[in-house]
């Protein structure tokens, strides 16, 4: 409650205020039993609502619940009505919930001064979105609560694209104003401690549960921000949950635990949006909890759910160029914390040197994330990056510290579908001569595609039942289980078998 309320029984509440204190003249304007009372959030009574409201317009309005221009129009209308009526200062200080309430009610009393009408479910959608634009994060609160949205994307205030299950899709999500969506993105990149704004027009956040954001503003963007958030289910996927949507069969998902178990290093590569970091949070459910274990990342994203996790993130420069901590200042440091695995978020620069020596070190079991479409182009692309770092190392050096720290190389990808897919367990062998000898374990293979349009496909192993990694099984009691779940997935030794 804020202020003074006016009962309908004309009593008076008196609770803690948002605002000024009503004065005494104020209160000779409380209403009669027989008349609804304006509820104080900071302003009188109800003289300036009413005011405000009738210069906006006196008729009777009707609301399509289409949400068109009109709805929007009104909307604006009430909204800026409220923002001029409240003391924002105090609301910031106060309970959501209270503060939600009590914004519902001032918002329904300018509805009925101003004599719009309304249906319940409209007024409803007035109400949230008033109190979302206010409190959170404005028209985004409906797309955020939704689990089966993968992505969303913001181009300008007029233009809201979406991603689900695999296929984007156009809304009817809109802003009010390009200002109103700076707004929002300032106020998601302020959680974090960064900014966004003409002179540092770029930013990269995350959500409060680990949702990756990023924003590019004007002058850079020409029409208008642009915000993208890379959203993340609110419940952690499991290596089972990925075996019933088809992104790995049980074969597969008991060779990854078998991988992960054996404190193996991997490295998980994949395109944009085929489920890297998804892939990676899986894996890591294999650690036991009496290990001590150090994430970096740019925007904090994985869910590790280890008691004993130490979670690191970078830092943009400040305003004069300074104070910037990159990920290889990150990865350089937990060297020093006695780490004994190492996660990496998502390894893009240099920062790939010191990963493949904390692996080479005896951090085993380490993990990280990189932008690829095969197995064999990850281990090119980690060369290319640890050359980026200005090491005038050989190519032939470089390529035999990849394939003493590397051990797996995990392949996901998004199908032509939508659908993602794991489709390489690739293990490393070694060097002949100049050329990194890998080895596929477990594949997947397109058959066909269906009366939908979807693709089919299989999972199989490729025949061979003690890999390299086989050594490293035997050494943590699993090499029977790998043994077995290779040959019971060799699907052309199966059919020998049948016939």
């Amino acid at each position: 409650m804020f202020g003074k309320r006016t009962k309908f029984d004309g009593s008076v509440n008196v609770s803690p205020k948002l605002g000024a204190d009503l004065s005494s003249s104020k209160k000779d304007h409380i209403k009669p039993d027989n008349e609804p009372s304006s509820k104080d959030l900071g302003l009188s009574v109800s003289n300036e609502i009413k005011q405000k409201s009738n210069n906006l317009n006196n008729e009777t309005e009707v609301i399509s619940s289409g949400k068109g221009s009109k709805y929007f129009d009104t909307k604006t209308t009430i909204f800026n009505v409220l923002i001029d009526s409240i003391d924002l200062s105090h609301l910031s200080m106060m309970d959501q919930d209270v503060a939600r309430e009590e914004i519902r009610d001032i918002v329904s009393e300018i509805i009925s001064l101003k004599s719009i009408v309304l249906s319940i479910s409209e007024q409803e959608d007035l109400l949230d979105d008033i109190c979302n634009d206010v409190l959170g994060y404005g028209p985004l609160e409906p797309l955020l609560a939704r689990d089966d949205i993968a992505d969303i994307m913001i181009n300008g205030a007029q233009t809201c694209y979406i991603e689900v299950g695999g296929k984007i899709k156009k809304t009817n999500v809109r802003f009010r104003d390009n200002a109103h969506l700076m707004n929002i993105c300032q106020r998601i990149v302020s959680q974090v401690g960064r900014r966004v704004d003409e002179s540092s027009p770029i930013c990269d956040a995350r959500l409060p549960d680990g949702s990756r954001v990023n924003v590019i503003a004007p002058p850079l963007s020409i029409d208008g921000a642009c915000l993208t958030i890379r959203k993340f289910k609110k419940d952690k996927l499991t290596l089972k949950q990925l075996v019933s949507f088809g992104s790995i069969s049980a074969d597969g998902s008991e060779i990854l635990r078998i991988i992960g178990r054996s404190r193996a290093n991997v490295l998980i590569s994949g395109g944009t949006g085929s489920g890297k970091t998804t892939l990676l949070n899986c894996m890591t459910a294999f650690i036991e909890a009496d290990e001590r274990v150090i994430t970096c990342e740019d925007s904090a994203e994985l869910q590790l759910q280890q008691p004993h996790v130490v979670r690191l993130e970078t830092r943009p420069p400040n305003l004069e160029g300074e104070g910037e901590i990159s990920m290889r200042d990150l990865v350089k440091n937990c060297l020093r914390m006695r780490p004994e695995r190492i996660i990496v978020g998502e390894v893009r620069g240099p920062e790939a040197f010191d990963l493949l020596q904390a692996m080479n070190t005896g951090h085993d079991g380490s993990m990280g994330t990189l932008h690829a479409n095969s197995p064999r182009e990850a281990l090119s692309r980690i060369e290319s990056m640890i050359t980026m770092g200005g090491y005038s190392l050989p190519s032939h050096t470089i390529r035999e510290m990849i394939v003493s720290s590397i051990d797996v190389v995990v392949q996901a990808a998004r199908l032509r579908d939508g659908s993602r897919r794991i489709t390489h367990i690739t293990e490393i062998m070694g060097m002949e001569g100049n050329v990194i000898v890998t080895q596929d374990v477990f594949l997947y293979d397109i058959t066909g595609e269906d009366a939908q349009g979807n693709l089919t496909g299989r999972h199989r192993s490729t025949g061979i039942t003690k890999p390299k990694f086989n050594e490293r099984a035997r050494y943590f009691n699993e090499e029977a289980n790998l043994v077995a779940v290779l040959e019971r997935s060799n699907l052309e030794h199966r059919e020998m078998i049948d016939n």
